[in-house]
């Protein structure tokens, strides 16, 4: 566990700091439900889901009448939320900058995850770009990049054959001088950089609340409040959030960040750019025969089991890690249209085609997870900046989709990030219109960086699958117009809109038969997520929190049958009967959850908001 830094914190907020520790520690919470427990809930005609405090409001609740409400707060020059690449690139790049120019210089970063890069999970097949610029010695420093690319192949799977296809240079996914890394474990090593340089990281806290100051600029953050029972009371053990202040507040959220959705509506930062679009990408890392291993092999394929109006693809990564290890995993697109469509069984199924299975027979799968990724591209990307704060990383969306790699381009966000705010926060005199300081300047360098060509090249890649012929009108476009002529076409193409919808009734989608798991080489839910390291205290309030309690059963099963019990990768969702025998209920078991986002983000009736647990809480990928 990273330390508090030791700059000076008054009395009060070393206290409370400890509080909240304590109530973390002292509530551990089993991995999941167990069926008994998920069966034995009260019902009644509408069973009250949702007791969050964020749809339940506390002060008309004579529960907590009488409870200290006051919360301590610390001053910093600049609070950065998330500790993903992102977040750790700019709080590096500052305290560079300040080391530099000799200037006392306080970042303070907050993770939600009880462990800096617990939380991280991606494929991942990193381009150096980025990490060059920010560590040009990263090598000496002992980067965890073992694994340089050898063998690149990609593939279109039928259900039983397979077609190989070209991997020429200057296509998207030509892997060419990239690493493939667990990337939980370079983030890991980004935050030791980090502290080295005198960052204050504090995991485990979760940043719950936007504050402002009084002119509408961004004040800094408050963390979740503590010691909450599953009922919404206070429990005896329960602790306020603490507040951080700064003059200028980054969020590096990751992909469709809980604060990031509350300044698009707060600044209306997404007036002049198209909705984000998203997919579910799920991965499993397996040891296997080490006559089948080789290091440095990349593959990717496209095709089956999806049908061509699915957006989507696989990859499998044999990594150097002194192992015979391979990453593995599926990608789907949430703008799917049958409801029927699970991602988690796309994924169990896939592995069972006859290219993909001989690499799995006789291994052993040792981990789990899911997160959803963004894929709106350039014409995606919101407002930037906004009086006290900017968005950097994957919380606006800089992914590059072809490529399927959004790490570079989400470090060098924060590196520009970083250097666009540093004149300002150490200027003797600050001149600013707000009490939270504006800065323009960081979307005006990002709009002039290799980033913003790199995005804009490849703009109309995934909008242009939203045609008769799917996937393979797509490629065929991709081929023309990006390997041909670079991205250069005068047009932009646009997206199909919410992926939440998407969906057709069911009515008029065929239900989708999934084979049975074999326990083999496909698995069934439970026992995958027992392999996330998912824990969350049990004892408090869903964090999977619904506008309107009535509404999954009334409108979600009637007339979708329930998606979410399919697009969840965790079984957070089920919908079961009422003891009462006369109708059904939803039951969300909350402990599930992997943080992924996709309920957020495909719940057909928007019903569904995502808010921070207690801090600590959610997976542990152990380098995923």
């Amino acid at each position: 566990m990273l330390v508090l830094a030791q700059t000076v914190i008054s009395l009060a907020a070393h206290r409370c700091i400890r509080a909240l520790k304590t109530v973390q520690t002292e509530h551990a919470a089993p991995q999941l439900y167990t069926t008994l427990n998920r069966r034995t809930c009260s019902s009644v005609s509408t069973p009250r889901i949702t007791t969050h405090y964020t749809i339940h409001s506390r002060e008309k609740d004579p529960r907590w009448e009488g409870i200290e409400m006051e919360r301590f707060a610390d001053e910093a020059d600049v609070v950065i939320v998330g500790g993903g690449p992102a977040g750790l690139s700019a709080a590096i790049r500052l305290k560079q900058l300040a080391n530099k120019h000799e200037k006392e210089l306080r970042v303070c970063l907050v993770e939600k995850a009880s462990q800096i890069g617990a939380h991280t999970l991606s494929g991942a097949c990193l381009e150096p770009t980025a990490l060059r610029e920010l560590f040009p010695d990263w090598k000496e420093r002992g980067a965890p990049l073992n694994t340089p690319v050898t063998e690149d192949v990609f593939s279109i799977l039928t259900e039983k054959h397979r077609i190989p296809v070209p991997m020429l240079p200057g296509l998207p996914m030509n892997n060419h001088g990239n690493y493939i890394v667990r990337l939980g474990n370079f983030v890991r090593w980004l935050g030791e950089q980090a502290e080295e340089l005198g960052v204050e990281l504090y995991p485990g806290y979760a940043a719950a609340e936007v504050l402002f100051h009084e002119d509408g600029s961004v004040k800094g953050i408050a963390t979740n409040d503590v010691g909450i029972a599953k009922d919404g009371s206070p429990k005896d053990v329960f602790e306020r959030g603490m507040e951080l202040h700064a003059k200028v507040t980054l969020f590096g959220e990751g992909c469709h960040g809980h604060l990031a959705k509350q300044l698009y509506k707060q600044f209306n930062l997404r007036e002049n750019c198209e909705p984000q679009t998203y997919a579910i990408g799920l991965k499993e890392l397996w040891t296997i025969d080490e006559k089948k291993w080789r290091p440095g092999r990349v593959e990717h394929s496209v095709g089956w089991p999806l049908n061509r109006h699915t957006y989507g693809g696989s990859f499998l990564y044999h990594l150097n890690e002194g192992e015979p290890l391979v990453a593995l995993g599926f990608v789907v697109g949430l703008d799917y249209t049958n409801p029927y469509l699970s991602p988690f069984r796309e994924f169990q199924r896939w592995k069972h085609h006859p290219f993909v299975a001989p690499t799995l027979e006789g291994g052993n799968r040792i981990a789990y997870g899911a997160r959803a990724l963004n894929e709106g591209g350039l014409q995606s990307i919101p407002k930037l900046t906004f009086p006290g704060g900017l968005l950097i990383g994957c919380s606006p969306g800089f992914m590059n989709v072809p490529k399927i790699k959004g790490t570079h381009t989400a470090m060098k966000s924060g590196m520009l990030a970083a250097e666009a705010i540093f004149p300002k926060v150490t200027a003797e005199s600050l001149d600013s219109e707000t009490a939270g300081l504006h800065t323009p300047e960081y979307a005006e360098n990002l709009k002039n960086s290799w980033v913003w060509k790199e995005m804009y090249a490849v703009r109309n890649i995934r909008p242009s699958f939203h045609n008769y012929f799917g996937l393979y009108g797509g490629m065929i476009y991709t081929g023309i117009f990006y390997w041909i002529f670079r991205g250069k076409e005068p047009w932009t193409l646009k997206h199909c809109g919410l992926d939440a919808n998407q969906l057709k009734p069911a009515k008029d989608c065929t239900p989708i038969e999934y084979p049975k798991p074999d326990g083999k080489i496909s698995f069934d839910l439970l026992s995958s997520v027992a392999l996330s390291g998912t824990n969350h205290e049990g004892d408090q309030p869903p964090h999977l929190t619904l506008k309107d309690d009535g509404v999954p059963v009334n409108r979600n099963l009637a007339i979708y049958d329930g998606p979410e019990q399919r697009f969840c990768p965790a079984g957070v969702y089920e919908y079961v009967p009422l003891e009462t025998g006369d109708g059904m209920r939803l039951q969300i078991n909350a402990q599930n959850c992997v943080h992924c986002k996709t309920c957020d983000i495909k719940d057909p009736s928007q019903n569904i908001n995502w808010v921070v647990p207690e801090g600590g809480g959610g997976p542990a990928y152990n380098g995923m």
